[in-house]
C-alpha cells in the first residue's frame, strides 16, 4: 500500500474524533499564530492539515487567505462538508507534501503532527527545500512533531522523533529559531502523547 492509498483508507474508515491526533480546538497552534501578529490577508498554509479543524477556527477569527495541502482526497472532502458554505473561504490542494509546488509564497507555513513522517533524511532535505522556495522573505514556519519520548509509530507508520536541536539542524539553514517548546497531546483515548513545537523564521534564500 502506497502512503496516498494508506491515508485515503485512514480517512474512509476514521471518524474525526477517533483519529490520535484529534483536537477540538488546536489551541497551541492557535496561540503561537497569535503571538506572530500576522494581518489577517496573510497567506497561511496548513500542510497536512486535512480533516483538522485549525482553518475553521482561523476563519472565525477573520484569516481570509487560507490554504490546505492535505495527500488525502477523503480528508478534504470531510472538511468541507464540515465547512459547509465556509469551505469555498479556503484553497484546497490534494497533494502530497513532498511533490507540492505552490503558486503564491506564504507568509506562515504551519505543519502540526505531518513532518515526523518522514522518516527518510533525504526526504527531510526535499521538504526544506519545498518550504524555502513556498515562503515569503521573513516568512514563519510552525513545526509541530513527536518529541524523542512521543510515540514511536502513528496510524500504524514509523515515524521520527526529534529534540529542539535535531529539528533546527534541519530547518537551520535557512531559518532563525524563535521558539521551541514540549506539550502534552491527549488523544481520544486519553493517552498521552509528548509534541515539540517549534517556530522558525526565514532568513536565508538560495538560489530563489
Amino acid at each position: 500500500m502506497d502512503k496516498k492509498e494508506h491515508w485515503e483508507k485512514v480517512y474512509q474508515t476514521k471518524s474525526l474524533t477517533e483519529v490520535s491526533w484529534y483536537e477540538p480546538v488546536p489551541e497551541t497552534s492557535l496561540n503561537i499564530i497569535a503571538s506572530l501578529k500576522l494581518c489577517k490577508n496573510a497567506a497561511i498554509i496548513d500542510i497536512g492539515g486535512g480533516d483538522s479543524l485549525l482553518a475553521d477556527h482561523l476563519l472565525a477569527l477573520g484569516y481570509t487567505n487560507i490554504t490546505v495541502l492535505d495527500i488525502s482526497a477523503a480528508a478534504i472532502e470531510r472538511a468541507k462538508l464540515r465547512l459547509g458554505p465556509r469551505a469555498a473561504l479556503v484553497k484546497w490542494i490534494i497533494r502530497d507534501m513532498l511533490l507540492f509546488t505552490g503558486s503564491e509564497k506564504f507568509d506562515l507555513w504551519h505543519d502540526r503532527a505531518t513532518f515526523h513522517f518522514l522518516t527518510d533524511l533525504q526526504d527531510r532535505h526535499i521538504y526544506l527545500d519545498i518550504v524555502n522556495r513556498n515562503l515569503k522573505e521573513k516568512g514563519y514556519l510552525i513545526v509541530s512533531t513527536f518529541a524523542l519520548d512521543g510515540p514511536e509509530k502513528c496510524s500504524n507508520l514509523p515515524v521520527h522523533q526529534f529534540s529542539e536541536s535535531t529539528l533546527f539542524d534541519v530547518f537551520g539553514l535557512y531559518f532563525t529559531k524563535i521558539n521551541c517548546f514540549e506539550k502534552e497531546h491527549p488523544t481520544p483515548v486519553l493517552t498521552l502523547q509528548q509534541f515539540l513545537y517549534c517556530t522558525f523564521q526565514k532568513t536565508i534564500t538560495f538560489g530563489y
